[in-house]
């Protein structure tokens, strides 16, 4: 894995969205951790918005993503979860199609359901959204009590905390444990928490 990108929309959560920049866009090869070439995207550029009062500025548009080896996808806010972005489904179901990596924040699960690439498959959400995933999209096999889901090369996990959990399952997968060890020193978090740990 080499290359990662980032999704944020307007509303994005900025914790959520600080931790993959945390575990995937820092440079840490003064540790022996290889860097990723991580690129922070959106489907409309330019000004995008937090829920929080605040903005940042975003270069790039989705095309990156399609070649990308992770595709990140930060929570998705309440009021968008029933008209997800068309760019985001198309997204979705390309990078799936073509075996890449995929990881969802917290409500980002919201994104794949809609575009239809969690159908038959087991995931979770941040417990609060989970009865609402489930009324949404039936066909999914969610799991509302666990940190996070892995199935085949998608991984949906619960919110916030949850989120670093997750990340660090992955690169525990394609740096090994070791290295991924030393991330987690770094940012001052157990090495690892089993995903079927209750999320509270």
């Amino acid at each position: 894995m080499k290359t990662v990108a980032c999704v944020v929309q307007d509303g994005f959560a900025p914790f959520e969205f600080g931790l993959a920049c945390e575990a995937f866009g820092l440079d840490r090869s003064n540790d022996g951790v290889p860097n990723f070439d991580f690129r922070v995207i959106a489907p409309h550029p330019g000004v995008v918005a937090s829920k929080l009062g605040f903005s940042i500025n975003v270069e790039h548009d989705l095309s990156f993503a399609y070649e990308a080896d992770l595709v990140i996808f930060c929570p998705v806010p309440r009021e968008y979860w029933s008209r997800i972005d068309p760019l985001l489904l198309e997204l979705a179901r390309d990078a799936v199609a073509r075996g890449a990596w995929v990881l969802t924040i917290c409500s980002a699960s919201f994104i794949l359901g809609a575009a239809g690439v969690l159908d038959g498959r087991r995931a979770t959400t941040h417990w609060m959204y989970s009865d609402i995933m489930a009324e949404m999209y039936p066909q999914i096999d969610i799991d509302p009590d666990v940190l996070f889901v892995q199935d085949e090369r998608i991984i949906t996990s619960a919110g916030t905390a949850a989120g670093i959990d997750a990340c660090l399952h992955l690169l525990r997968q394609e740096l090994g444990a070791e290295l991924t060890n030393r991330i987690a020193r770094r940012m001052v978090v157990p090495p690892q928490r089993d995903g079927g740990q209750a999320q509270f």
